[in-house]
């Protein structure tokens, strides 16, 4: 019987029954077992396969969604008539986004000297035909002085986006790739009036970047975060997809949320007929994403949290005086002193000349600057690799604020002959 079986087998085991060489043989399992585990998670931080690598961040302009259908001698003659076919109906078609007409038709020489990327959205190459889907990547300063476009007016302070995927209620970020992740990945920035700061989520953003993040309210973990990518504050734009049944129509509900807080801005919906169209309903998403916190930002709801911000602002009382009518030693001697007091400055554009060794300084440079207090925008006019480049900055003051400003950024201003001149 079981009763009577089991004092049989219990000696066996004591602690005696272990003798030394058998404890040795645990711990070189136990180590065998800590060096698989500290693989795995080196490999889950290292190695997985899910970081896309934003592009297309430039401030150039784009045209895309060109469908191209030409036929030529050869795969190759094909693909070069396509592209040049694609270069005139990008024109084209930027030039009535921006203005609402239709432009000058440009030569072929022309436009291969504004135009600085083709765009391969989707190719079929045959022996002697060639279809596409193409965008076109124009010189947002040689492309500008054709279409009469200015600089832009409005620019937010740098924000980092944490792009929230949900499938059957399970919140993932880079976790795995995915479609809301690659549309973001993929979207062009640099023709939007929010500064997005984007990550491939590669090596530690799967750790520091994850739905629990978006949860926490604590300013100082956020602020140790957001100094890491260099950003003043965070969007969390969230996408929850549904499926009806397999093959069958899917639903995307989407949330636009900003801060620490996670505050709600706005939400839409949007239909798709199969999970193949899932892509397309993902890059319109994402546009109307952009346009939700440019409206935001226009209307003054991006507002950085005040203990995000470590630096000290700018009070009234650091910035120099002001001579108004009132000092009547400044006024000549005809006068009786009766000249109303002059205003505050208002909205004015300076030019600012920086180092610009390298492209990464350009943009490090140009975001500090916009950073700056009472800067309400900072863009490159004469770019110069390797030597001295020209900004032109529209500032909420005079010159002597600007000053005070830039150098409560850290720089070291140097005046003269109206112009500033910035280095670290």
């Amino acid at each position: 019987m079981i009763s009577a079986a089991f004092p049989r087998f219990a000696p066996s085991l004591s602690l005696r029954a272990f003798a030394p060489r058998d404890w040795r043989w645990a711990a070189l399992i136990g180590l065998f077992f800590a060096i698989l585990l500290a693989g795995i998670v080196d490999g889950q931080i290292m190695r997985g396969n899910r970081g896309i690598t934003p592009i297309n961040s430039s401030g150039d302009f784009l045209a895309s969604g060109i469908r191209i259908d030409v036929t030529g001698d050869n795969a190759d003659d094909a693909r070069t008539k396509g592209w040049r076919e694609a270069q005139r109906r990008g024109w084209a078609q930027l030039y009535r986004r921006l203005n609402g007409t239709d432009g000058p038709a440009l030569s072929d020489s022309v436009l291969d000297g504004i135009v600085t990327a083709i765009v391969v959205e989707e190719e079929q190459i045959g022996p002697r035909r060639y279809v596409a889907r193409l965008g076109v990547q124009f010189d947002r300063v040689r492309a500008g002085q054709i279409l009469g476009v200015s600089g832009r007016t409005l620019r937010s302070p740098p924000l980092l986006v944490i792009p929230v995927y949900s499938v059957d209620g399970i919140q993932q970020v880079f976790e795995q790739r995915s479609a809301w992740q690659r549309a973001w990945a993929e979207y062009n920035t640099g023709q939007s009036a929010i500064d997005y700061v984007r990550t491939a989520g590669t090596g530690a953003d799967t750790l520091l970047l994850n739905p629990g993040q978006i949860g926490r309210r604590s300013r100082v973990w956020w602020r140790v975060i957001l100094d890491q990518y260099g950003a003043a504050d965070v969007l969390i734009p969230i996408a929850r997809v549904e499926y009806s049944y397999p093959g069958g129509p899917i639903r995307g509900h989407f949330t636009a949320r900003f801060g620490p807080d996670n505050k709600h801005i706005a939400s839409f919906a949007m239909t798709g007929p199969s999970p193949a169209a899932l892509p397309d309903m993902m890059e319109k998403a994402v546009a109307r994403m952009d346009r939700i916190y440019t409206e935001a930002l226009e209307a003054g709801v991006l507002r950085t949290d005040t203990y995000l911000v470590l630096e000290k602002p700018i009070e009234r009382e650091d910035l120099p005086e002001e001579t108004t009518a009132n000092d009547t030693d400044a006024l000549p001697a005809e006068t009786d002193g009766s000249v109303p007091v002059a205003g505050p400055a208002g909205v004015q554009s300076f030019t600012v000349q920086y180092s610009s060794p390298d492209v990464e300084s350009v943009t490090a440079t140009e975001r500090a600057v916009a950073a700056a207090a009472g800067v309400q925008s900072a863009s490159t006019t004469s770019l110069a690799l390797g030597g001295t480049s020209v900004m032109r900055v529209t500032f909420r003051g005079d010159l002597a604020a600007l000053r005070a400003a830039l150098a409560a950024r850290g720089f070291t201003v140097q005046e003269g002959g109206g112009q500033l001149r910035i280095s670290r």
